[in-house]
C-alpha cells in the first residue's frame, strides 16, 4: 500500500520559515517524480513545486520562485520543500503526491496523493 505522509506544517510569521516533508512508502520512490500543490480555504489546489526522480531538476510556481526549495533524499524515501520569506497569501494546506512517467507540471498525471500538512502564516 502506498503512503505519502506530509508532516512540518505550522503556524508562522509572515518572513519566517518552514520545512516540510513528506515520507513516502509502499513504492519504489526513485521511479517517481513528487510534486507538492497546495489549497487555500475556498479556492482550488495549484501547483506548488516538483522534483525529477533524481532531484536534478526542479520546477516551481512563480508564486513561490526563489522563496521556495524541493529537494529529495531517495535513500530516506523523503522529500523535502523549503519555505522561506513565507507570506500570508502562503497559508494553505499543502499536499505531496508521486507521478510515474507523466508530467509533474500536471496534477491529473499524478498517482498518489498524501493527506496533507496545514501551513498557516500569519501577517
Amino acid at each position: 500500500q502506498v503512503q505519502l505522509v506530509e508532516s512540518g506544517g505550522g503556524l508562522v510569521q509572515a518572513g519566517g520559515s518552514l520545512r516540510l516533508s513528506c515520507a513516502a512508502s509502499g513504492l519504489t520512490f526513485d521511479d517517481y517524480a513528487i510534486g507538492w500543490f497546495r489549497q487555500a480555504p475556498g479556492k482550488e489546489r495549484d501547483f506548488a513545486s516538483c522534483i525529477n526522480w533524481n532531484g536534478e531538476a526542479t520546477y516551481y510556481a512563480e508564486a513561490v520562485k526563489g522563496r521556495f526549495t524541493a529537494s529529495r533524499d531517495n535513500a530516506k524515501n523523503t522529500l523535502y520543500l523549503q519555505m522561506n520569506s513565507l507570506k500570508p497569501e502562503d497559508t494553505a494546506m499543502y499536499y505531496c503526491a508521486a507521478v510515474y512517467g507523466g508530467s509533474c507540471l500536471l496534477e491529473t498525471t499524478y498517482n498518489y496523493w498524501g493527506q496533507g500538512t496545514q501551513v498557516t502564516v500569519s501577517s
